[in-house]
């Protein structure tokens, strides 16, 4: 089902693999080639387009955040629409203050750098060490490829930024090694997506909040994937019982455009002074007017509770082809977020449900990662798994 394109350029960087159709156009929850074929989109540009595409209120946010001919003037001078998204961003969450960069890599560095800041104000410059967990993905920039626990990112770049660990999954493997004295902060996905769709163990995630509380050690919570609705409420941590000292979000913050934020709360925002950080096109006002929008819809309980109920109805279905296939080993996830542990190689399939007119991405040699645009409806996430499970075999 895939059509031919023009020829690859060379003039690319040729950091990935890319499939061989070119997609000229989307609308909804289906994206189209020039001849017409068209895919139901399960990956939603990894977990970006939370509206889906060619939305009538994002298509609107743009033109009206156009009409001002504000789209770029920097943080050197004050433009609403970022004060107002901050403003919601708060009053929804744990937060005092926002921080708005343009990925979620760069919320996470942005992160990093804060926590050590206030590891040096707290217990001086022994007082950096950052620990992430085994199975965790936060970038691949300098400092969170340093965090991202994969050989083949990681090892290119050796030797990597200094002070930031790698532990076990394991709260006494963590308890030895989380210090009052040398630890800064500790990193986590509450639903790892790149490590395979692993949602964490809320037992695990509430005592190992317990133990940065008692050691003094921030905890900084990677929803950069999972938060913002995609696990069927707001912000993942809402599901664990916990609330963190700083929060990292990007992907569908901006309907598809850039955008990532750190959250946190006064006490840490309180070491840092102008200068400290910085970004040129962070929260810029085009940017940061879809942004408004897309936060209004993805925060009415209507929406999320849509979300939490297809979710929930999605991960039924998805057991029942677990029962059916032998080729599938296992299947986790939460609201429209799910891995699907596979016997097949996982690229193979992804390639065959292309075939089939569904686009998937894989987490791991061996696991699918199905991550609809939220808007999806029943009747496509139905079609949607009826081509996987004939994609599997």
């Amino acid at each position: 089902m895939t059509a031919a394109a023009d020829p690859i350029t060379d003039a690319l960087l040729g950091l990935y693999r890319r499939a061989p159709m070119e997609i000229v156009r989307a609308d909804g929850v289906r994206l189209y080639d020039a001849d017409g074929h068209s895919w139901l989109d399960f990956a939603a540009g990894i977990a970006v387009n939370a509206l889906g595409y060619n939305d009538a209120g994002v298509r609107a946010a743009m033109l009206e955040a156009l009409d001002t001919g504000l789209v770029h003037v920097s943080n050197l001078f004050r433009t609403a629409p970022g004060e107002r998204l901050a403003d919601k961003l708060v009053a929804a969450s744990f937060a005092d203050r926002v921080f708005f960069c343009n990925s979620g890599a760069e919320a996470n560095e942005g992160a990093f750098k804060v926590a050590r800041k206030w590891g040096k104000a707290e217990g001086g410059v022994p007082k950096h060490e950052i620990i992430a967990l085994r199975g965790a993905f936060h970038g691949r920039l300098f400092g969170t490829v340093a965090a991202t626990d994969r050989p083949q990112y990681r090892n290119p770049f050796r030797p990597l930024a200094g002070g930031i660990h790698i532990h076990e999954r394991d709260l006494k493997d963590l308890s030895r090694v989380i210090s009052d004295a040398a630890t800064c902060a500790v990193v986590m996905e509450p639903v790892q997506g790149e490590g395979g769709v692993r949602v964490l163990d809320t037992g695990f995630v509430r005592e190992l909040r317990a133990l940065t509380k008692e050691r003094n050690v921030l905890l900084i919570l990677d929803e950069i994937q999972c938060g913002y609705g995609r696990t069927g409420t707001l912000f993942a941590y809402e599901q664990f019982g916990i609330v963190p000292d700083l929060l990292t979000l990007a992907k569908p913050m901006a309907g598809g455009l850039p955008m990532g934020a750190v959250l946190m709360t006064q006490a840490v925002a309180d070491v840092m002074q102008p200068g400290d950080h910085g970004t040129t096109f962070g929260g810029g006002p085009l940017v940061a007017h879809v942004a408004n929008h897309v936060f209004d819809r993805v925060n009415d309980p209507k929406f999320l509770a849509h979300v939490a109920k297809e979710g929930k109805w999605l991960g039924e279905q998805l057991l029942k082809v677990k029962q059916r296939s032998p080729k599938v080993r296992a299947v986790r996830g939460r609201g429209f977020m799910w891995g699907v542990d596979v016997t097949d190689p996982a690229k193979d399939v992804v390639a065959r449900a292309m075939e089939q007119g569904l686009l998937l991405v894989s987490a791991g040699d061996h696991t699918l990662r199905l991550l609809p645009p939220l808007v999806m409806t029943r009747a496509d996430l139905k079609i949607g798994v009826e081509k996987l499970e004939a994609a599997i075999g």
